[in-house]
């Protein structure tokens, strides 16, 4: 605290102060809701690990969610690293193109509906893509995972499953986040304008860099393209540097891409939504950084 007791920044967490917080006019309780960017390797889980109890109790955030695509060296997870992650204080976990990395997956999904697949996957995929469930404090929310396809596998449209899927959320669930898995800016742009002011939240993840797009829609939704990673930032999206230079000096040989180590840091966003309504007050884009 300085001298006038007021409570001074940490230094290891940063907003984008510097650019406008979206918000809509407040009217009944907010719903706290803390997304975490796609966690990358043992850096990534340690962060996790070691930082993220101590900031939902500081910021007093009722919901977390937390991508965990790339978790595992690099590549999906194991039942025994979402344990992990749950156990450190996420509340659900979403996932996308890597989750079929490590087979030992496949059987523990559908005993976990908290750790979500694409929901566009083939219907005879393991597990689910859609959960509901009732926040710390009794609030009834959903959280969707959809996969693009634009430079990805062609799998299910995502426009037309999310519509299928929302049908299926209780009505009386007004706060509904949506995990947009996806390769292209243009198609995570698109659905948010597709889901504007029928989710809370429409959330890019998969290309590991935060972009500066965040906002809340006209309808109330709150969007960005992507929301980052959590993990080492002195890399290539999360691997050392010199096997990805020499994949794209010589790409037809094989490269060996291994997770890097330095300047760990935990990219996401939180999020203010309207209890009675659903609907996003605002978002902010947030960086935690590992003494």
């Amino acid at each position: 605290m300085d001298s006038a007791g007021v409570p001074t920044p940490d230094p290891r967490e940063s907003a984008a102060a510097d650019e406008p917080r979206d918000q809509t006019p407040r009217k009944g309780p907010a719903l706290k809701i803390l997304f975490i960017g796609d966690i990358v390797g043992s850096p990534g889980r340690k962060i996790v690990h070691e930082r993220l109890a101590d900031i939902l109790a500081q910021r007093e955030i009722d919901l977390c969610i937390v991508n965990c695509e790339n978790a595992a060296s690099g590549f999906g997870v194991t039942p025994r690293i979402a344990e992990d992650i749950f156990a450190a204080g996420a509340d659900v976990l979403t996932s996308g193109n890597h989750i079929w990395k490590r087979k030992e997956i496949i059987e523990y999904l559908p005993g976990q509906p908290r750790l979500l697949r694409p929901a566009n996957f083939p219907i005879s995929s393991p597990g689910h893509g859609l959960y509901v469930g009732r926040a710390k404090n009794g609030v009834g929310y959903a959280v969707l995972d959809l996969q693009g396809r634009t430079f990805m596998t062609p799998i299910e449209d995502p426009f037309r499953t999310a519509t299928l899927e929302l049908a299926r959320v209780p009505p009386d669930v007004k706060v509904i986040i949506v995990d947009m898995h996806a390769e292209a800016t243009s198609e995570k742009v698109a659905m948010g304008w597709h889901l504007d002011g029928k989710v809370s939240a429409v959330l890019g993840t998969h290309t590991h860099v935060p972009t500066a797009d965040f906002r809340v829609l006209p309808g109330g939704t709150a969007y960005i393209t992507d929301v980052g990673m959590t993990g080492p930032h002195d890399s290539v999206i999360g691997m050392e540097k010199r096997g990805i230079l020499e994949h794209f000096f010589d790409n037809t040989m094989p490269s060996r891409f291994v997770v890097a180590e330095g300047d760990i840091r935990m990219n996401g966003v939180q999020i203010d939504v309207d209890e009675s309504t659903g609907h996003a007050r605002s978002i902010d884009r947030l960086t935690f950084r590992l003494d």
